[in-house]
């Protein structure tokens, strides 16, 4: 019973993301609208939208569209990016003193050494899955990764060479990874691998 509730709760999670985004986008497209006609306004500094009404209203903008690819990708690089832009939008368009701007330039450095010292390398990666005895060099010709090989290996033939390397157990769901890929066994038959997952890093 409880899982039937789970996945049901899961599918409303999803449908309400997705209509929140959609509702997002939609009010996104008008305010952009609304905000092309009436840029001849500009020169007027008593009449929206004026210089810093304009700054203002295209970075409100870009952080609701970094908002809805939060809602629907659910990605730790969409969550920097709404937050790198919410603090440049409050150093450039808010300038209260220089110590807050002091912060705002401090928090962005942060961000950008989370990014690169603590972001795990597979956190973002594409995974496609292959015949154990797909071809690496097919592999790497579909997917546009670099699979080291030799002649006329096989997925199969690298994953297992790592396994015995690393004394790894070989079973559904045991992993190899390499520098920018990884492969990961997806399905077994009759105690022998028949599909291999390759995960490709996006970073």
């Amino acid at each position: 019973m409880k899982k039937y509730f789970d996945a049901s709760l899961q599918k409303v999670t999803i449908f309400l993301e997705i209509f929140i985004s959609l509702m997002m986008a939609v009010g996104i497209i008008l305010m952009a609208i609304r905000l092309a006609l009436t840029l001849t306004n500009i020169p007027d500094l008593e009449v929206y939208p004026n210089y810093d009404d304009l700054l203002e209203t295209c970075f409100n903008l870009i952080i609701g569209v970094e908002l809805i690819r939060m809602l629907y990708q659910h990605k730790p690089s969409t969550v920097f990016e709404v937050l790198l832009f919410a603090i440049a939008r409050q150093i450039i368009i808010d300038h209260s003193n220089p110590v807050s701007s002091l912060i705002g330039v401090v928090s962005i450095a942060l961000l950008f050494a989370t990014r690169k010292f603590l972001f795990i390398e597979f956190d973002e990666s594409d995974t496609f899955i292959f015949r154990a005895s797909s071809k690496v060099r097919h592999v790497n010709k579909i997917i546009h990764v670099h699979i080291p090989y030799e002649d006329e290996q096989t997925l199969l033939d690298i994953i297992t060479a790592r396994f015995e390397t690393d004394g790894t157990e070989i079973g559904v769901g045991a992993c190899a990874y390499y520098d920018n890929f990884g492969l990961r066994v997806a399905k077994m038959n009759n105690g022998g691998i028949s599909r291999i997952e390759v995960i490709r890093s996006k970073a």
